[in-house]
Protein backbone atom coordinates (compact mmCIF):
# COMPACT_ATOMS: atom_id res chain seq x y z
CA UNK A 1 0.00 0.00 0.00
CA UNK A 2 1.31 3.45 -0.82
CA UNK A 3 1.66 6.12 1.87
CA UNK A 4 -1.32 7.96 0.37
CA UNK A 5 -3.41 4.77 0.44
CA UNK A 6 -2.45 4.10 4.05
CA UNK A 7 -3.40 7.66 5.04
CA UNK A 8 -6.71 7.46 3.19
CA UNK A 9 -7.46 4.04 4.70
CA UNK A 10 -6.78 5.42 8.20
CA UNK A 11 -9.18 8.36 7.79
CA UNK A 12 -12.14 6.34 6.52
CA UNK A 13 -14.29 4.98 9.32
CA UNK A 14 -15.20 1.32 9.46
CA UNK A 15 -18.80 2.46 8.98
CA UNK A 16 -17.84 3.97 5.61
CA UNK A 17 -15.56 1.07 4.67
CA UNK A 18 -18.33 -1.49 5.00
CA UNK A 19 -20.99 0.51 3.19
CA UNK A 20 -22.71 2.53 5.88
CA UNK A 21 -26.23 2.13 7.18
CA UNK A 22 -27.35 -0.21 4.41
CA UNK A 23 -24.70 -2.72 5.44
CA UNK A 24 -25.35 -2.29 9.17
CA UNK A 25 -29.05 -2.99 8.51
CA UNK A 26 -28.21 -6.11 6.50
CA UNK A 27 -25.69 -7.27 9.10
CA UNK A 28 -28.14 -7.00 11.99
CA UNK A 29 -30.97 -8.62 10.04
CA UNK A 30 -28.67 -11.49 9.07
CA UNK A 31 -27.46 -11.84 12.67
CA UNK A 32 -30.98 -12.12 14.11
CA UNK A 33 -32.12 -14.42 11.30
CA UNK A 34 -29.34 -16.79 12.36
CA UNK A 35 -30.28 -16.40 16.02
CA UNK A 36 -33.85 -17.36 15.13
CA UNK A 37 -32.94 -20.38 13.01
CA UNK A 38 -29.67 -21.96 14.16
CA UNK A 39 -30.08 -24.68 16.76
CA UNK A 40 -26.72 -23.74 18.29
CA UNK A 41 -28.08 -20.22 18.87
CA UNK A 42 -31.08 -21.34 20.95
CA UNK A 43 -29.10 -20.65 24.14
CA UNK A 44 -28.92 -16.94 23.32
CA UNK A 45 -32.25 -16.67 21.50
CA UNK A 46 -33.98 -17.71 24.71
CA UNK A 47 -32.49 -14.66 26.45
CA UNK A 48 -34.38 -12.32 24.09
CA UNK A 49 -38.04 -11.33 23.85
CA UNK A 50 -40.22 -13.07 21.28
CA UNK A 51 -40.47 -9.82 19.28
CA UNK A 52 -36.98 -8.68 18.34
CA UNK A 53 -38.03 -5.40 16.70
CA UNK A 54 -36.72 -3.06 19.38
CA UNK A 55 -33.64 -5.25 19.98
CA UNK A 56 -32.80 -5.09 16.26
CA UNK A 57 -33.10 -1.31 16.23
CA UNK A 58 -30.94 -0.97 19.33
CA UNK A 59 -28.17 -3.15 17.85
CA UNK A 60 -28.31 -1.19 14.59
CA UNK A 61 -27.90 2.09 16.46
CA UNK A 62 -25.08 0.67 18.59
CA UNK A 63 -23.15 -0.82 15.66
CA UNK A 64 -23.60 2.34 13.61
CA UNK A 65 -21.93 4.40 16.30
CA UNK A 66 -19.39 1.70 17.27
CA UNK A 67 -18.12 1.51 13.67
CA UNK A 68 -17.69 5.27 13.42
CA UNK A 69 -21.02 6.28 11.93
CA UNK A 70 -23.52 8.80 13.28
CA UNK A 71 -24.07 8.86 17.03
CA UNK A 72 -27.40 7.10 17.21
CA UNK A 73 -26.93 5.04 20.37
CA UNK A 74 -25.31 7.22 23.03
CA UNK A 75 -27.72 10.20 22.83
CA UNK A 76 -30.53 7.82 23.82
CA UNK A 77 -28.74 5.28 26.03
CA UNK A 78 -25.61 7.06 27.23
CA UNK A 79 -22.32 5.19 27.55
CA UNK A 80 -22.81 1.63 26.29
CA UNK A 81 -21.61 -0.11 29.50
CA UNK A 82 -22.39 -3.32 27.63
CA UNK A 83 -21.12 -5.71 30.25
CA UNK A 84 -23.06 -3.96 32.99
CA UNK A 85 -26.22 -3.90 30.87
CA UNK A 86 -25.92 -7.66 30.31
CA UNK A 87 -25.24 -8.71 33.91
CA UNK A 88 -28.82 -9.96 34.23
CA UNK A 89 -28.00 -12.67 31.70
CA UNK A 90 -25.79 -15.67 32.35
CA UNK A 91 -23.04 -15.35 29.73
CA UNK A 92 -20.37 -18.01 29.66
CA UNK A 93 -18.34 -19.64 26.92
CA UNK A 94 -21.36 -21.34 25.32
CA UNK A 95 -23.32 -18.09 25.07
CA UNK A 96 -20.28 -16.20 23.74
CA UNK A 97 -19.68 -18.90 21.15
CA UNK A 98 -23.34 -18.96 20.05
CA UNK A 99 -23.33 -15.18 19.65
CA UNK A 100 -20.11 -15.31 17.64
CA UNK A 101 -21.50 -18.07 15.41
CA UNK A 102 -24.42 -15.83 14.48
CA UNK A 103 -22.27 -12.71 14.08
CA UNK A 104 -19.56 -14.41 12.03
CA UNK A 105 -22.15 -15.84 9.65
CA UNK A 106 -23.69 -12.39 9.32
CA UNK A 107 -20.27 -10.80 8.71
CA UNK A 108 -19.47 -13.36 6.03
CA UNK A 109 -22.80 -12.72 4.34
CA UNK A 110 -22.77 -8.93 4.42
CA UNK A 111 -19.22 -7.52 4.55
CA UNK A 112 -17.55 -7.72 1.15
CA UNK A 113 -14.23 -6.13 2.15
CA UNK A 114 -12.20 -9.08 3.53
CA UNK A 115 -9.84 -6.88 5.55
CA UNK A 116 -12.72 -4.95 7.13
CA UNK A 117 -14.53 -8.22 7.84
CA UNK A 118 -11.42 -9.60 9.58
CA UNK A 119 -10.98 -6.41 11.63
CA UNK A 120 -14.62 -6.47 12.70
CA UNK A 121 -14.41 -10.16 13.55
CA UNK A 122 -11.39 -9.56 15.78
CA UNK A 123 -12.98 -6.58 17.54
CA UNK A 124 -16.33 -8.33 18.00
CA UNK A 125 -14.59 -11.48 19.25
CA UNK A 126 -12.83 -9.44 21.93
CA UNK A 127 -16.10 -7.76 22.84
CA UNK A 128 -17.96 -11.07 23.06
CA UNK A 129 -15.20 -12.52 25.19
CA UNK A 130 -15.34 -9.52 27.52
CA UNK A 131 -19.10 -9.97 27.96
CA UNK A 132 -18.69 -13.29 29.77
CA UNK A 133 -19.86 -12.84 33.34
CA UNK A 134 -19.67 -16.38 34.72
CA UNK A 135 -17.12 -17.71 37.18
CA UNK A 136 -13.81 -18.35 35.52
CA UNK A 137 -13.90 -15.39 33.15
CA UNK A 138 -10.21 -14.50 32.74
CA UNK A 139 -11.09 -10.79 32.78
CA UNK A 140 -12.47 -11.17 36.28
CA UNK A 141 -9.43 -13.18 37.39
CA UNK A 142 -7.05 -10.42 36.25
CA UNK A 143 -9.12 -7.78 38.03
CA UNK A 144 -9.08 -9.85 41.24
CA UNK A 145 -5.32 -10.38 40.99
CA UNK A 146 -4.63 -6.64 40.54
CA UNK A 147 -7.02 -4.69 42.79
Amino acid sequence: MTDAAVTEHATISMFERIGGMVTIDRLVESFYQRMDTLSEARIIRDMHPADLSSTRQLLKRYLTEWTGGPKLYSPEKGHPRLRQRHLGFSIGNAERDAWLTCMRGALDETIEDAAARAELDLALSKLADWMRNQAGNPHDLRAAAHP
